[in-house]
Parts: structure tokens; C-alpha cells; sequence
């Protein structure tokens, strides 16, 4: 069954101005029309972010509704897909954001926008512990895509959460996946959007 609803879910530090997040979104806009896109700014609060998430996509129709997220978007939607059922694209996700983003408790500025801060508080990282999931319950759904280049995630610990995942192992590359348009492609093949 064709996707007809597809959310992308940012990273840490980013928004939905980030490249990757435009080029899907012009990429459903130009090939697609007929898709729903939503690409929500994401509060800093995990909690908050998960509401507005589930909120958000509460009319959606279960199997026919996608997510794509990037670095710490990624563990959302893993989070996410895990309750509703749904095909996910992982960009370099995130795997323990509760250990790695424990380091940045403070005031952090927006990676798009330096003059925009906002404050990463101590609670955020029991909020980000309540939304990790167990395994994956059908890794068939899961499409990820990891760079070896990725300077801020290990490799190894992404591909080893996702087994029986669809992977895609870039050799090089990094933690942005600057080579992006390189991989567009085949993150639309997995998602089956619906046709124009």
C-alpha cells in the first residue's frame, strides 16, 4: 500500500530548515503533491517534542503513514514507528541519546540560527530514557542509512540496534550526510509514496 502521509523529524541543534529535511520536502512537493509533509520544529523537551509528534499524526492512517528523522529525529522515529506500526528511514540515528546529549546540559544555540538559543535542561535526559523502545518488533519496516565518516556516532552501534533492518553502509560520508542527494533515491524507493 502506497504512503500517502510522511513526517520528517529533525536532529539535535536543528529544524526543519536543515538540507536534508528541504530536499525531501521539495522532493514530495514536486514528484508527489497528493503526500501529506509535515515537518514540525521540535521543542527541546523530549517529552513535549513526543506529544506534539503523537498529536500530530493522530489522525493518520497507521499503514499507510511514514517517518524519516535524522541523528536524534531518528530515535524518535524509531520510538514512534515502533507504536504505530509504520515504515521508518534512519538517517545516522541517534541510539542513546540519554548518554550523548548528557555532555550538553545548558544553553545551546540553533545550528541554523546562532542568534536563536534555547536550554537543554538535566530533566531532558529522563524524558529521553521513558522513550527508548526494546527491539525492533519488524525490522522489514526499517530502512537506515549510516556513515562510517560519522564523526559524532558510532557506526557499529547504529547498524547493531537496527538487525534485520534494511541498511544501507556508506563507507565514508558524515555525521550530516553531506552526500545526501546521493542516497535520495533510495530512501524514496523504500518509502512508496503514493504517485502524483
Amino acid at each position: 500500500m502506497a504512503t500517502t502521509h510522511l513526517l520528517y523529524l529533525h536532529g539535535f541543534r536543528s529544524s526543519p530548515q536543515s538540507t536534508k529535511a528541504r530536499r525531501v520536502g521539495e522532493r514530495v512537493q514536486a514528484k508527489h503533491p497528493g503526500v501529506t509533509w509535515w515537518c514540525p520544529q521540535l521543542p527541546p523537551s523530549p517529552s513535549e517534542a513526543a506529544a506534539l509528534i503523537q498529536q500530530g499524526v493522530a489522525d493518520w492512517p497507521r499503514g499507510q503513514m511514514a517517518v524519516c528523522g535524522s541523528s536524534l529525529g531518528g530515535f524518535y522515529a524509531t520510538w514512534l514507528a515502533e507504536q504505530a506500526g509504520c515504515k521508518a528511514v534512519l538517517l545516522n540515528p541517534a541510539i542513546d541519546p540519554a548518554r550523548d546529549l548528557a555532555g550538553y546540559i545548558g544553553e545551546q544555540t540553533a545550528w541554523h540560527d546562532p542568534d536563536e538559543r534555547f536550554f537543554f535542561r538535566p530533566e531532558y535526559i529522563g524524558e529521553l530514557r521513558a522513550l527508548q523502545t526494546g527491539p525492533l518488533t519488524r525490522p522489514e519496516r526499517y530502512f537506515a542509512v549510516i556513515a562510517k565518516g560519522d564523526e559524532l556516532l558510532d557506526w557499529r552501534e547504529m547498524t547493531g540496534r537496527y538487525p534485520g533492518a534494511q541498511i544501507r553502509l556508506l563507507e565514508g560520508s558524515d555525521h550530516a550526510l553531506s552526500d545526501f542527494d546521493q542516497h535520495i533515491d533510495a530512501v524514496f524507493d523504500f518509502l512508496e509514496l503514493a504517485p502524483a
